[in-house]
């Protein structure tokens, strides 16, 4: 039976975590306990050793990411719990990992639960994906983002991304390392993944790095310093220059 602990300064939604696992998962999760700040959070959890921490960004005294940082053996998954905080869902989904949104949506809640049920017998990776979450929660200049692939868990930096282009519900990422990286994401994702300030939309199958592009070419193509060539659609064509070179 996976052990959880429940960490949240308002009492209202810890118990309605109880509840949701009570109902749901009452034969799978096991509640040691609560607390409700950094500090209650940390000496619990290195005391009870849990599998599974129920998060809510932010505390009274500080985040669950001042909280990660103190812990030095991560040894069991995470779910946040959180607002509607763009930034900090941003940071989540930036580091690959699993949230819900409050007020909590028993589907969503279950969705989770049953994700990090599965990964408590796989190999983890926690201790990278909150390094990058943490990096882009708290403004770092060279952002990373996490990959997952059906064999492996990248960590990339957005500089060395070159394109990204889609097929379906898959989206291969090439970098400058001449790696190809398939990740089970459609476009719009990877559109939401990726900083907006840096990545362009030039294609319905396409984005592109602007800070890799040296030029564009009358066929309608974006020719790459590393002499890949990224179609861009008519229909796109003056924001895309806009975007990239005005």
């Amino acid at each position: 039976m996976i052990k959880a602990i429940l960490i949240d300064d308002e009492a209202y939604f810890r118990d309605k975590v109880k509840d949701k696992l009570t109902r749901y998962f009452k034969e799978d999760i096991e509640i040691l306990g609560e607390a409700e700040s950094v500090e209650s959070a940390i000496k619990i959890i290195e005391d009870k050793k849990p599998d599974l921490l129920f998060l809510d960004i932010h505390l009274t005294d500080g985040t669950s990411f001042d909280i990660l940082s103190k812990i030095e053996e991560k040894n069991f998954d995470v779910i946040f719990i959180t607002g509607f905080d763009e930034h900090a869902i941003k940071a989540i989904k930036v580091g690959a990992l699993d949230y819900i949104i409050k007020p909590i949506d028993d589907d969503e809640f279950k969705e989770a639960v049953t994700k990090a049920i599965a990964n408590s017998r796989n190999e983890n990776n926690l201790e990278k994906l909150v390094e990058i979450s943490s990096e882009y929660f708290h403004g770092v200049k060279k952002k990373r983002i996490v990959l997952k692939t059906s064999d492996n868990v990248y960590a990339i930096y957005e500089d060395d991304i070159l394109y990204c282009r889609s097929e379906g519900n898959y989206t291969t990422f090439y970098t400058q390392q001449s790696e190809r990286i398939v990740v089970s994401k459609s476009i719009k994702k990877i559109t939401e993944l990726l900083s907006s300030d840096v990545f362009v939309r030039c294609h319905q199958s396409y984005i592109v790095n602007k800070k890799h592009v040296l030029r564009y070419n009358k066929r309608g193509v974006l020719v790459l310093y590393f002499e890949s060539k990224v179609p861009v659609s008519s229909r796109r064509k003056d924001y895309v220059l806009e975007k990239i070179f005005g």
